[in-house]
């Protein structure tokens, strides 16, 4: 019996040495970040983790803030590329969108109601019967949207606009594949109004690619219109 039991704590240290020892190695090949935080707009702050010795990669964690109270989105970064399951989030921290980077599909995406500050119009006539799906874009209803909304900003001319009774929109215009086919900022105050084009070749390529929208099955384009308020700088962000 007292050789049965030194077997078995015998095993039990060997057993713990090889995980000790595995998890030292899986240490030690774990490459070393540092955390980077940046600011995308007066109210949205990214931090995530790039690599010590390439800080212009992303290793490991990757969140984006609203106001420092909210998550909009939150992933994996693995040597630059977005790996695994990312959730993005509304700016009152409710879900709207999961994100499967292994198999590049949308896993979820929460309804959208009235109160929403985005509005669909289709390129077709709709039938009392006709089912409708609308273009979506991938990081959700919020956090998707914001590269769009950062490449704007007032000129000179036009800074001294009524706060009041001024406000812009942003108009997506989306392909039956699924592609930006034109950009527009619209600037509506009183009276006033006045349309910017804005370049389709934005900075991020994945920004031009959209899931179509369709009726009845079958994609078709559709205009995506954004209501924004100014920033004092003359940015835009989501009214």
């Amino acid at each position: 019996m007292r050789k049965l039991i030194l077997t078995f704590i015998s095993i039990i240290f060997i057993g713990s040495t090889f995980a000790q020892t595995k998890d030292a190695a899986a240490a030690k090949t774990a490459p070393e970040t540092v955390v980077v935080k940046r600011r995308l707009t007066d109210s949205v702050v990214e931090r995530f983790n790039v690599l010590k010795t390439n800080r212009g990669i992303r290793q490991g964690l990757y969140q984006a803030l609203y106001q420092k109270n909210y998550a909009l989105a939150s992933g994996y970064y693995d040597n630059d590329k977005r790996t695994g399951v990312w959730h993005f989030f509304d700016n009152r921290g409710h879900l709207v969108q999961n994100f499967d980077y292994r198999t590049n599909q949308i896993t979820y995406e929460a309804p959208e109601d009235s109160t929403s500050n985005l509005q669909y119009f289709v390129d077709v006539k709709l039938s009392d019967t006709a089912k409708t799906t609308k273009p979506l874009k991938v990081g959700g209803r919020f956090f998707g949207y914001l590269p769009y909304l950062n490449l704007f900003k007032l000129p000179p001319e036009l800074m001294n606009l009524n706060p009041n009774v001024s406000f812009g929109a942003v108009e997506l215009l989306i392909s039956p594949l699924g592609r930006l086919a034109s950009f527009k900022v619209h600037v509506y105050s009183g009276s006033y109004e006045k349309t910017f084009n804005m370049s389709i070749d934005v900075p991020d390529p994945a920004d031009k690619i959209f899931v179509p929208a369709t009726v009845n099955g079958e994609a078709v384009g559709c205009r995506v219109l954004i209501k924004c308020a100014f920033r004092n700088d003359g940015g835009l962000e989501f009214y």
